[in-house]
C-alpha cells in the first residue's frame, strides 16, 4: 500500500446555535483545569450520557466504511449524529482542529483530519470521537478494517483492543496509576509491537483533558494512586513496527516514522469500588 498523503479538507460544518459549546472553541487553547480528578455521581451520570452518544456516533461512522468512501463523508455522518442527539463534537474548534472526529488511517497514529481521500480495500481505519453534552465530555476510539484486511493488521487490531481491556481490568482503587501501562506494555511486547509513548490517556470530565496523564507503557515513577470516582481514558496505540513518530505540517496528523501500521482503542471510564465502569458504552 502507498503511504497516506494529505488530501483536500472540506469547509467546517455548522453546529446549531441551540447546542452549548465548550468554552475553548475557537480559542488558542482550553483553560487549565484546576478541579478534582474524582467526580460526583451527578457528573458521572452526565458523562455516561455524553459517552453513550460518542460511542453510538463511532458506530454510525463505522457503518460507512468501505472502499471508495472518504473519511470526510464519515465525519459528516458523525457530525450530524452528534448534533441530532444534542451534543457538540468536542474536537471541532479545539486548538483549531477543523473537524468533528479524528480519522487516522494505516500508519497515521492519531489526530488524522477527515479529508477527501477515498478509503482503499485493506485500510486500517481508526475513528476517535468525543462528545460534549450537559457540560461534560465522553471520549472513545475504535479501529476497523476496510474491505479485506491482511492478517497482520487483523491481529494488531484485535490485540490492541485486548491490550486496552487488560488495562481497564487492572484498574482498582488503591493501586498506582502505573499498573495500567505496565499491563499494556507487557502484553504488547509478547507480539513485538511498539507502544506509542508521546500520546497518552488522560483525565476527562468537564474538561476535555484535565491534566491527569495515563501512560500505556511501564513507568514506575507514576505513583498517583487510583481513587474511586476518578474519570479518565485508557487508549493504547500499538504499532507493528517502531513507535516513534512525526507530525505533518498541518500540526495534527501523527505518523509512524517507519510507516508501520498502528491500531488504537479507547474508552472513558469511572473508577468504582472494585474496578472500573466503562462510560463510553451504548
Amino acid at each position: 500500500m502507498n503511504p497516506i498523503q494529505p488530501f483536500p479538507v472540506s469547509p467546517r460544518r455548522l453546529v446549531p446555535s441551540s447546542i452549548p459549546r465548550p468554552v475553548y472553541v475557537d480559542k488558542p487553547g482550553p483553560e487549565i483545569y484546576h478541579g478534582s480528578d474524582v467526580q460526583t455521581p451527578e457528573t458521572v451520570e452526565k458523562m455516561r450520557e455524553a459517552g453513550r452518544v460518542a460511542h453510538l456516533a463511532i458506530l454510525e461512522g463505522a457503518a460507512m466504511i468501505q472502499p471508495g468512501v472518504t473519511t470526510d463523508a464519515i465525519d459528516a455522518v458523525i457530525h450530524d449524529f452528534i448534533c441530532d442527539n444534542g451534543g457538540y463534537p468536542s474536537t471541532l474548534g479545539y486548538r483549531g482542529f477543523p473537524k468533528s472526529c479524528c480519522t487516522s488511517v494505516n500508519e497515521v497514529i492519531c489526530h488524522g483530519i477527515p479529508d477527501m481521500r477515498p478509503l482503499d480495500d485493506g485500510d486500517l481505519v481508526k475513528i476517535d470521537v468525543t462528545v460534549f453534552k450537559n457540560g461534560v465530555h465522553g471520549d472513545n476510539c475504535m479501529t476497523f478494517g476496510c474491505g479485506t484486511l491482511d492478517q497482520a493488521s487483523t491481529d494488531l487490531m484485535d490485540r490492541t483492543r485486548e491490550a486496552m481491556n487488560r488495562g481497564i481490568r487492572a484498574v482498582k482503587p488503591g493501586r498506582q496509576l502505573n499498573v495500567i501501562g505496565r499491563v499494556i506494555e507487557s502484553y504488547a511486547k509478547r507480539f513485538g509491537y511498539g507502544v506509542v509513548r508521546d500520546y497518552t490517556g488522560h483525565g476527562v470530565n468537564e474538561a476535555f483533558h484535565s491534566g491527569l496523564i495515563v501512560l500505556h507503557y511501564d513507568q514506575p515513577d507514576v505513583t498517583t494512586v487510583i481513587e474511586e470516582g476518578m474519570t479518565f481514558t485508557i487508549e493504547p496505540m500499538l504499532t507493528i513496527g517502531d513507535y516513534h513518530s512525526h507530525v505533518w505540517s498541518d500540526q495534527w496528523t501523527v505518523v509512524t516514522n517507519d510507516l508501520s501500521r498502528c491500531a488504537q482503542f479507547e474508552q472513558t471510564l469511572v473508577v468504582t469500588s472494585d474496578g472500573a465502569e466503562i462510560l463510553t458504552a451504548p
